[in-house]
């Protein structure tokens, strides 16, 4: 169910199990990427509902959360801890896919054990944005929009799911969208990587084009004891490509948590 809590003066949306979460789960966060809502995560929160507490986000400006978005990944960091304690949500596994995996482990780098683990998914600890780019969603956001969608899905993906993710970063306000990207092009947590001491999963599709499996396996070499899991048949958004293999790999790395 889609829950709100008033930060700062803003609704902020928030998909959450019905009823309390349950002291004896285990509780997973979820945070989507650019220009994305909650429903980015429709397939891992449906079929995990039972097994897990579970939270999607709407960061500010995304989905049915208000306000403007950030510029910066830092900002949106503080966002998610005001989140967390509104929830009453204390040592989660934290997943994040693309913007939402430079906001989970940015989290982790600030506030250290504050989680029980971080999942980043498609991400890295740089993630330049083409000025081009950055440029062309202010003049002709729908055409960026479409080619960065081709770019990202695996090409025997993109029959299936392009209209999907097109039809969903279309109803966002292109600013939102831009100030995404922006903070995803300002990121550099090459150096503060090291120091994440919480256990890490690193997941990337296989065919990803958007953030290289590259990008990932730098992160899984700089962060003591991670592990990386490439998802076959899938491009950079995984979640979506491959649920099932995501859901297990997840999983499998949750249960063996303590």
């Amino acid at each position: 169910m889609i829950h709100f809590q008033e930060i700062d003066g803003r609704k902020i949306a928030c998909w959450v199990n019905n009823g309390s979460f349950l002291p004896d789960r285990k509780t997973l966060v979820f945070i989507h990427g650019a220009g994305w809502d909650h429903t980015s995560w429709i397939q891992q929160y449906t079929s995990l509902k039972n097994a897990f507490n579970i939270a999607a986000i709407d960061l500010p400006g995304h989905g049915q959360s208000e306000g403007p978005g950030e510029q910066e990944v830092p900002a949106y960091v503080e966002w998610v801890k005001k989140i967390l304690e509104g929830l009453g949500i204390k040592k989660p596994v934290l997943i994040g896919s693309s913007l939402g995996a430079a906001i989970c482990l940015s989290f982790v780098i600030r506030y250290g054990d504050a989680a029980a683990a971080v999942v980043p998914v498609g991400g890295g600890v740089k993630m330049t944005v083409n000025p081009m780019i950055l440029e062309g969603l202010k003049q002709d956001p729908a055409a960026v929009i479409g080619m960065a969608v081709k770019f990202s899905v695996a090409k025997q993906n993109r029959e299936r799911f392009s209209s999907l993710i097109t039809d969903s970063l279309s109803r966002v306000n292109p600013e939102i969208i831009h100030g995404d990207f922006s903070a995803c092009n300002r990121l550099d947590i090459t150096e503060a990587i090291a120091g994440i001491s919480i256990p890490a999963l690193v997941v990337c599709g296989a065919e990803d084009k958007m953030t290289p499996p590259a990008l990932s396996q730098f992160i899984r070499d700089h962060i003591a004891g991670a592990r990386l899991a490439l998802i076959e048949g899938a491009g950079h958004f995984v979640m979506l490509e491959n649920p099932e293999a995501f859901n297990t790999t997840l999983t499998d790395f949750v249960n063996s948590l303590p």
